[in-house]
C-alpha cells in the first residue's frame, strides 16, 4: 500500500483538482480520507490517497482483463491473516447460499474492510459496492469475524513485558 497527499486550495483549485483526478484514474484507490483546512483565505482540502500501483494505465487496461492484485503482498501480515479469515469466511456463506463466492463480496472489498479497520455497519456499507442488501445478508457474520480480529490484535499489542527479575539480579551475601 502506497500513499499520496494533495492539497487543494478553495481559490484557484483547478489545477490541484485535475492533479488528483488524473491521480486516481491512473491508480487503484484503496481508500481516499479528505479534511479542509481552515486557514481563511488560504483554506485548502487536503486529501491522503491510499493505493496500490498498476502495472499499466487504465487505458491500456480496458480491452484486457483486469490484473490480479496479490494481497499477500499489499497487506501487512497481520492483515493478511484476517483478509484470509475473511475470504474463508465468504467462501463458507457463498457455499451454503449456491452462490459464487464473488456475489457476496469481492477481494478488493474484504481487503478494504480490512484497510479501513471496518468496525461497524455504518463503516461497511461505506465501501464501494456494499449496499443495504449485502450488509443485510452478510453484515452480521463479517462484522463479527472483524470485531473478533481487532480485539484480538488490540490485546497482543497490549500484553506487558514478560521478563523476570529475578534473572537480573545477584544473590547477596
Amino acid at each position: 500500500m502506497k500513499y499520496r497527499f494533495f492539497n487543494i486550495p478553495t481559490l484557484g483549485f483547478e489545477q490541484a483538482q485535475l492533479a488528483l483526478n488524473e491521480f486516481c484514474s491512473q491508480h487503484q484507490v484503496a481508500t481516499l480520507e479528505k479534511a479542509f483546512v481552515d486557514q481563511g483565505q488560504f483554506s485548502y482540502w487536503s486529501f491522503c490517497v491510499a493505493y496500490i500501483d498498476r502495472a499499466k494505465p487504465v487505458q491500456q487496461q480496458s480491452n484486457q482483463k483486469q490484473a490480479r492484485v496479490d494481497y499477500k503482498q499489499v497487506l501487512n501480515a497481520q492483515d493478511f491473516t484476517v483478509f484470509a479469515q475473511l475470504r474463508e469466511l465468504r467462501k463458507t456463506r457463498a457455499e451454503q447460499d449456491g452462490l459464487p463466492a464473488y456475489a457476496l463480496f469481492t477481494n478488493a472489498q474484504l481487503a478494504a474492510m480490512v484497510v479501513q479497520r471496518v468496525t461497524s455497519l455504518t463503516a461497511m456499507q461505506q465501501i464501494a459496492g456494499i449496499g443495504q442488501s449485502k450488509i443485510e445478508k452478510y453484515a452480521a457474520d463479517f462484522m463479527l469475524l472483524l470485531n473478533q480480529a481487532w480485539l484480538a490484535q488490540s490485546e497482543s499489542t497490549a500484553m506487558p513485558s514478560t521478563t523476570t527479575r529475578a534473572s537480573h539480579e545477584t544473590p547477596e551475601s
